[in-house]
């Protein structure tokens, strides 16, 4: 969780949902959650979830950083104020999960409900991956071993049964660059199988999020490739967000993601809107690069 690159190019309008946004109720970002419903407004995306972070290590920047009750206040409020306009606001969590605190976040989502829940791995305090030994960690070492740890805490957290999406997966390319690349990483795409195969044995979605093409290696987490060879494997569920943490990020690029999956194969996005899991039309490219809704 760092401070984000400028956006870019902003996205294409018609787009049915951002279901990862950060406001000012995580410690990366200083965003009221009304601007965000403004610039739905503004942009055509009918549907927008609010994502902020929660963390269960004591030396994470989310840990207590707000209270259950005071985010669900906020997009509650927010959703009851903006639906006149068109849009409606979901309450959901971005949590960072690692074995280690695995009982805290079930403890967690068991006690406090929310809409639509994110499970991410970060790079945790002790990771290989953390910015003052991700050098030492990669030095002499195979790119198997090299990630290792960041893919055997992803399918943990999707074996886990706790979360309705597995968030950025493979943003362990942007805590390993330059030492490697997005474009090592391509090299092997078998290392990232295992994960892919346990989301979708355990009915997990997998989101593709457009922040990574703010950072270097300039790619979705994951990768078009990856999405690709998801859908080549059975995955059948999945969801799209940016990922802002600030006003200019606010669905940046999502229409990539999108093209993502319609290239894919993918027909339809699966969300929770709290009690109940629902199908989203997924947009479709039109032969002069603009974005259509898709009608089933």
């Amino acid at each position: 969780m760092t401070a984000e690159p400028p956006a870019g190019a902003q996205p294409a309008g018609d787009l049915p949902l951002d279901a990862h946004l950060h406001t000012e109720q995580s410690p990366d970002s200083a965003v009221p959650i009304d601007v965000y419903a403004a610039l739905a407004v503004e942009r055509g995306i009918p549907e927008i979830c609010i994502t902020d972070h929660v963390d269960f290590d004591p030396r994470d920047p989310a840990y207590h950083y707000s209270r259950f009750d005071d985010r669900e206040r906020v997009v509650r409020g927010a959703a009851e104020r903006w639906a006149k306009q068109g849009v409606a606001i979901r309450f959901g969590a971005e949590l960072t999960y690692n074995r280690r605190w695995e009982a805290d976040v079930r403890d967690h989502l068991e006690r406090h409900g929310y809409d639509y829940v994110i499970g991410s791995v970060h790079d945790w305090p002790e990771s290989p991956y953390w910015p003052s030994r991700v050098q030492s960690w990669v030095v002499g070492r195979p790119l198997d071993e090299v990630v290792a740890p960041y893919y055997a805490e992803i399918i943990a957290a999707a074996r886990s049964g706790l979360f309705d999406t597995i968030g950025h997966l493979d943003v362990v390319k942007r805590y390993l660059h330059p030492r490697i690349t997005a474009a090592d990483l391509a090299t092997r795409p078998d290392l990232q199988e295992p994960a892919l195969r346990a989301i979708i044995e355990s009915g997990t979605a997998l989101e593709v999020n457009s922040s990574g093409l703010r950072y270097p290696g300039a790619e979705t987490y994951p990768s078009a490739a990856v999405v690709a060879r998801y859908r080549e494997l059975g995955g059948d569920r999945v969801v799209v967000g940016s990922d802002a943490h600030s006003r200019g990020s606010f669905a940046a690029r999502l229409d990539e993601s999108y093209r993502h999956l319609t290239a894919a194969g993918f027909e339809a996005l699966t969300f929770r809107r709290g009690g109940e899991r629902v199908r989203i039309d997924v947009p479709r490219s039109t032969p002069n690069g603009t974005v259509d809704a898709l009608r089933t």
